[in-house]
């Protein structure tokens, strides 16, 4: 662990060289006992603050941002009332000014000598919090060593993107008071920043030094401009596209299946920009074998979720964890005004126990319904495999692109010929007559434009994915310009009465 930063250094560190102007005023203080007032003049003058926490706005690479920095050196970082009341100032400011908000706290939690009327002040400053996501915008969480209780448990918990300082002591309960509550030591490892990112709550550790990097890709996805809303979506201009012949359903299984085949990180890699990892479901699960993200494809920003090919096996293959985390994606497009672009690829979902008392079906049906009802404008990529309701939870779409050699089916063609015909050696014929692959999957209407491979993605696999990569900024930029009414609407009709019938 690196020597501890104090709040000024932090910011002297992550904002633009003199960019920094505070938004403190001098706090007054009410009626103190002797002691306690004793405490506060020593912890001034060993921090230098005279508060906990200390706020403002900056530039980070030449962008404006608002600030809440703690500082731990005032009393352990603790926050009383006034502290409090300095945040929930500032953040109402920082969404008066429409500004992105960035927090650092670093704290063992509330003052313990002003008791509850500084522990109920955290509701306040989540209200605050909440007030300024309800309005769009970002907020940003770096989680310092250590920061701990009221603290975490409030303002620290609450971030759209959460960065952890490496080797932070963070959890909801400190462990000296573990120990004195408890007589014995809380496990070590645990309440580490590492031990947070492997259990998806946090989305990545990083020492200071890397802060300015982040947050200014970040925001560089969060606020590029969207096109303005324009016509109707039937009055929509769409984009000539050049017809893509039919393949064989069967074919396109098996080329859908081959080990060389590039799945959603080659596609982030090579067809997209800006991409910002994010990590888990922010509640204790890594979300095995999804990929979530904040991306630009071109000019076009998003949030991504995939189903990445590469880590679904036999052993850990998709399972309702993976679901929640998609699930957050979703609400972070919601919550950021983003498009959302999801990724199909997947060789089928999770048969278990573990899946089944994770609650895979309801995971589903909750995907489904989100999916359907986001405000936001949405677009599904079908990039390879399509198998099951693990497909399904992330297909319903404003548009639904396909690679040529995409399919989409209830069960793998073996499953379906097991149950049809008592034998998985007729799956090239259940394929065939269930109407899985892309070209039929247009011709029914699930599918709005198929992406060729020339002849299979896994032999131009660069090539592949920047064109998927500029089908999608195109189609966003298209689906930007619909008027949001409209557009959502032509969503709920697609799938009432846009299917074709079945033949």
């Amino acid at each position: 662990m690196s020597t501890r930063l104090g709040g000024q250094a932090l910011i002297d560190l992550v904002l633009d060289t003199g960019s920094f102007h505070s938004w403190d005023v001098p706090v007054v203080r009410g009626a103190v006992d002797e002691a306690y007032a004793a405490d506060l003049t020593r912890a001034a003058e060993r921090a230098g603050t005279d508060e906990a926490v200390l706020t403002g706005e900056g530039t980070i690479r030449g962008r404006r941002v608002a600030v809440l920095v703690g500082e731990f050196g005032f009393l352990a970082g603790s926050i009383g009332v006034d502290a409090a009341e300095r945040l929930t100032v500032a953040i109402e400011r920082a969404t008066a000014e429409g500004l992105p908000l960035l927090a650092a706290p670093v704290s063992g939690g509330t003052r313990m000598q002003e008791g509850t009327p500084a522990f109920v002040r955290m509701v306040q400053i989540t209200a605050a919090i909440c007030a300024h996501k309800d309005a769009g915008l970002p907020y940003l969480v770096y989680l310092r060593n250590p920061t701990t209780g009221g603290v975490m448990a409030s303002w620290g918990s609450l971030g759209h993107i959460t960065v952890a300082e490496p080797g932070a002591l963070l959890g909801f309960l400190g462990p000296r008071v573990y120990e004195a509550l408890y007589g014995e030591a809380f496990p070590e490892g645990v309440q580490t920043a590492e031990n947070l990112y492997a259990h998806g709550i946090v989305d990545a550790v990083l020492p200071p030094e890397e802060l300015a990097d982040i947050v200014d890709r970040a925001l560089r996805v969060l606020q590029t401009p969207r096109p303005a809303a324009g016509p109707p979506a039937e009055q929509a201009p769409q984009a000539e596209q050049t017809p893509v012949p039919p393949s064989d359903p069967w074919e396109s299984v098996v080329a859908s299946r081959r080990e060389e085949r590039p799945g959603v990180r080659a596609l982030l890699r090579h067809g997209a920009g800006d991409v910002v990892p994010l990590n888990g479901t922010g509640q204790g699960e890594a979300g095995h074998g999804l990929v979530l993200a904040l991306v630009r494809f071109g000019e076009a920003p998003a949030v991504l979720l995939g189903q990445d090919r590469r880590e679904q096996t036999t052993v850990r293959p998709l399972g309702p964890d993976a679901l929640r985390e998609a699930r957050r994606g979703m609400r972070l497009a919601a919550e950021l005004g983003l498009p959302l672009v999801s990724v199909i690829d997947t060789p089928g979902a999770a048969l278990s126990v573990d899946a089944e008392q994770g609650g895979l079906a309801g995971e589903i049906a909750r995907s489904l319904a989100d999916m359907v009802t986001l405000r936001v404008p949405t677009l599904t990529v079908l990039l390879g495999q399509g198998t099951g309701g693990g497909a399904l939870a992330l297909l319903p779409a404003d548009r639904v692109v396909a690679a040529e050699h995409a399919w989409l089916s209830p069960l793998p063609p073996e499953g379906a010929s097991a149950i049809v015909h008592r034998t998985p050696d007729r799956a090239a014929e259940m394929a065939r007559a269930q109407r899985v692959g892309a070209a039929a999957l247009t011709d029914d209407g699930v599918v709005d434009r198929v992406v060729a491979e020339s002849p299979d993605a896994a032999d131009e696999p660069e090539a592949f994915c920047r064109r998927v990569g500029a089908v999608v900024e195109e189609e966003l930029a298209t689906l930007c310009a619909i008027d949001d009414g409209a557009r959502r609407a032509a969503r709920r009709a697609r799938f009432r009465h846009g299917l074709a019938a079945p033949r």
